[in-house]
């Protein structure tokens, strides 16, 4: 827990307005694209926060509102729950998902953010045309764990993931029925959530590569990765940092694994101006079929 508190929070308001919709915890912005229209469907991105974060921060941070219109997407970004640290309490309570047990319920709620997240994608598929084969969870940190988390409870929900700096789990578990397309970003000088893997409170979560190899598995992919052209993430590190692995070989139809390693990056990297399209086209690459 004591590693988490040392997440950098980003105490930003979002640049650009959108509308607010209570899915049953209060107001959450979501971003309608300017050609949005009830005759044509567009895709929906979820987007999750860290630990300590907000939704409109965490958008801040990486864009996806400004890019809304250029690429048509319907984008969500709610709030996690605060924490209840009692009374006499020397740290103030932050946000958090919950989703494994590393990661980050640190009280013991057990609050089903797990199904918050599908009635969130269910309300919006009642509100809004929503591409049903475009249905993209992006989550950072803690909100990586959950994407991760309503990838494998919610089979054939979400089309693909993109988790920045997150794990999935750690524990042995049966293959989801259905595929998805799963994206781990990473850098390998991650402090807070390693890079190799570690612990939290005991509490055990899997590195990067092993995440991804987890969902190759599921896929039914060859755990053979290729590897890709590099590319630039992270706009403090010189040139293409970034090492792509890709596990596509054999997969299963809907399902792929692929890992972009950000050599030197930190938890929470200076993102390039073309990190946010470069994760949205990576995801529109990876819809359903």
């Amino acid at each position: 827990m004591k590693i988490l508190m040392t997440i950098v929070c980003l105490f930003f308001t979002a640049a650009v307005s959108a509308d607010r919709i209570d899915f049953g915890r209060g107001d959450v912005p979501v971003t309608v694209p300017e050609n949005y229209s009830d005759g044509n469907p567009a895709p929906l991105v979820i987007l999750l926060h860290g630990y300590g974060s907000n939704g409109p921060q965490q958008d801040f941070y990486l864009g996806l509102s400004k890019i809304s219109d250029r690429y048509g997407f319907l984008l969500v970004a709610p709030t996690g729950t605060l924490e209840d640290r009692g009374e006499g309490s020397a740290r103030r309570p932050r946000t958090f998902w919950y989703t494994t047990g590393a990661c980050c319920d640190f009280f013991n709620t057990q609050i089903d953010d797990n199904a918050y997240i599908v009635g969130i994608i269910e309300s919006m598929k009642s509100n809004y045309n929503v591409d049903d084969r475009k249905v993209f969870l992006v989550g950072h940190s803690n909100g990586g764990f959950l994407s991760y988390q309503v990838a494998y409870k919610n089979p054939g929900l979400v089309a693909a993931i993109a988790s920045l700096a997150g794990a999935s789990h750690f524990e042995t578990r049966l293959a989801p029925e259905d595929t998805v397309h799963v994206l781990q970003i990473h850098g390998t000088l991650d402090s807070t959530i390693k890079y190799e893997g570690g612990d939290i409170g005991g509490v055990n979560y899997p590195g990067a590569m092993e995440s991804v190899i987890q969902w190759a598995k599921y896929n039914g992919c060859l755990i053979e990765p290729d590897e890709d052209e590099a590319r630039d993430l992270d706009s403090s590190l010189e040139g293409y940092e970034t090492i792509v692995s890709t596990f596509s070989a054999g997969c299963r139809s809907g399902g792929s694994s692929e890992l972009w390693t950000i050599a030197d990056g930190s938890h929470i990297p200076r993102v390039s101006e073309s990190f946010g399209s470069q994760v949205i086209e990576w995801l529109y690459a990876h819809s359903m079929p």
